[in-house]
């Protein structure tokens, strides 16, 4: 491996100014490509960040550029061929969540990194911090006792005109709705913290937003360790907020945060009359947030060292199999679907479209009472 490491990036959308923050930050890495649909876009990101070459297409960039490292930030139906095609060219790649429209479609992904000998690491940001490596920590080494049950809040505010761009709300180009767009964060932090899932009974709702896909999602998660959670999505919640909260023997383990989490969004808090020193579980005094930052850090260090992925950014399929499973339950009439269910699945393995209980015409039909009762 180079002693610096050349990073090229497809898509210069919102997202992709935080791949560029962390580039930046890393004392061993250079952004040198950039690429998107939009020459426009590419040349104006080009120069926000002193990229120095500007390509109309990925295949242009990776023939001319040779980088070391892709990092995909487009939307998630062009995640497939962006990833082959680098991994082709011998790149390790670094692709923002959800890493694939489909579980088929990831394991191609893996496949190819396997026999290109190339890394792919996907965009989890939250299960990063020195808070939830802490939490983690606690959970599972017993300091908490059992972990008993968990609730998952994805609860978003994303109004028409988001969704009136032409590849959102829509099964072919986004794969899914706010479940795999939004939810798929705390779901995989959750994932994080708990480990190995075993069951899933979803449900998937519209309740507001002209799509096709769910603007809310509900569904009940049972986790190899005997956790049972309640995982709530919603794209449509003035209040904003993202949340998980895990009760334990012990005690009771939250974050409370929006976009992203530092120690002042975490509490453990002690079960009554417990005689544990919660002094022994306080947060460590070095605080790091979560973030892009130290996520491509960690990466861009594995690779310099010809390690492993950091755990923090490797084993992408875990949360991605649980969404996967709450659309194969909804499909199901909210029917339990396992590991094994979804390993084998005829139709949620290639496709996440799923009928959606559509809530609005309920709505409109059932006028408020007047305010006497009558």
């Amino acid at each position: 491996m180079t002693t610096i490491l050349r990073v090229a990036l497809v898509g210069t959308g919102s997202v992709a100014r935080l791949h560029a923050e962390a580039v930046a930050a890393h004392p061993r890495a250079d952004l040198v490509a950039v690429t998107d649909h939009s020459r426009d876009a590419a040349d104006f990101f080009a120069a926000t960040w002193g990229v120095a070459s500007v390509y109309d297409d990925l295949d242009g960039l990776l023939a001319a550029e040779h980088p070391d490292v892709v990092l995909v930030c487009t939307p998630p139906g062009a995640h497939h061929g962006q990833v082959l095609a680098s991994f082709a060219a011998g790149a390790h790649v670094v692709v923002e969540k959800p890493p694939a429209s489909s579980l088929d479609d990831l394991d191609e992904m893996r496949a190819a990194a396997d026999a290109a000998d190339r890394r792919l690491a996907v965009v989890f940001q939250q299960r990063t911090g020195t808070a939830a490596a802490h939490a983690r920590r606690l959970l599972r080494d017993g300091s908490l006792g059992r972990p008993l049950i968990a609730v998952c809040e994805t609860l978003w505010y994303r109004d028409a005109e988001y969704f009136a761009v032409p590849w959102r709300g829509r099964w072919q180009t986004e794969g899914g709705g706010t479940t795999l767009g939004h939810g798929i964060h705390q779901i995989d932090l959750l994932s994080y913290l708990l480990g190995d899932w075993a069951s899933v009974q979803g449900r998937l709702w519209r309740l507001d937003r002209d799509t096709e896909t769910e603007d809310a999602s509900t569904a009940t998660v049972t986790f190899a360790n005997g956790v049972v959670a309640q995982i709530t999505t919603s794209a449509v919640s003035p209040r904003e907020t993202s949340s998980i909260r895990i009760d334990t023997q012990k005690a009771t383990i939250t974050v409370d945060h929006l976009y992203g989490h530092g120690h002042e969004n975490w509490s453990i808090t002690p079960a009554p009359g417990s005689d544990v020193d919660a002094q022994s579980w306080a947060m460590p005094g070095a605080e790091e947030r979560s973030g892009h930052a130290p996520l491509l850090r960690d990466v861009f260090d594995a690779l310099l060292a010809s390690e492993a992925l950091p755990d923090t950014a490797s084993d992408p399929s875990r949360s991605f199999e649980i969404v996967a499973a709450i659309y194969a339950s909804a499909a199901a009439d909210g029917a339990v679907i396992t590991p094994a269910d979804i390993a084998r699945h005829p139709t949620h393995r290639r496709s996440f479209a799923s009928p959606v209980t559509d809530m609005r015409a309920v709505g409109r039909s059932r006028p408020l009472p007047a305010r006497d009762g009558r």
